[in-house]
């Protein structure tokens, strides 16, 4: 995963993915049959930590807007804190992908649907506790929300600090 992840797919060569993993080519076909399924398969695997890890921490008890902001406060530190600025892995697959590799991009539409309802989830509780207006429509917030962790996952493997991202973030928080 974190080849591909520091790579990407296309730039992983299978000679990198022997290397990372300490076995030989014939190991690798063998284990995994392709680069495509160990692709795949590492997909996965950032599939159940990093979603697994937003969805719990959105379902955390607290105030909405606390709770959407402790989210994206989190991932935006994260990427910065990352001496690579690898941003987002599914972020990555979506932007490199999205033409030629229908699998993957089905694998982070997943992804990215299971972010979305999380987020919706928690605007429907923010609307429920009068957080939140209700007149809000609480999916059309949730696409807000993935879209700006899409762009702060992006954004954050340039940026030259916080700020911006914290201006986003303040920004979206502030308009719910």
């Amino acid at each position: 995963m974190e080849v591909f992840w520091r790579k990407g797919y296309s730039a992983t060569t299978p000679q990198d993915l022997v290397d990372a993993l300490g076995i030989g080519k014939g190991s690798l076909y063998h284990a995994f049959g392709s680069k495509h399924r160990l692709f795949q398969a590492a997909l996965e695997r950032y599939r159940d930590s990093q979603v697994v890890d937003v969805v719990a921490m959105l379902e955390k008890p607290g105030p909405a807007k606390d709770r959407l902001r402790r989210v994206l406060t989190c991932l935006a530190e994260m990427d910065l804190a990352d001496p690579d600025r690898r941003g987002c892995l599914a972020v990555n697959t979506a932007a490199e992908l999205s033409k030629s590799d229908e699998s993957a991009v089905g694998l982070v539409r997943r992804m990215f649907d299971q972010t979305e309802e999380a987020f919706r989830a928690v605007i429907e509780e923010g609307q429920r506790a009068g957080e939140i207006g209700p007149e809000r429509d609480a999916r059309a917030i949730g696409s807000l929300l993935l879209n700006t962790v899409v762009g702060l996952r992006l954004l954050a493997r340039v940026a030259d600090g916080p700020e911006r991202l914290s201006r986003v973030i303040d920004a979206v928080i502030d308009s719910l």
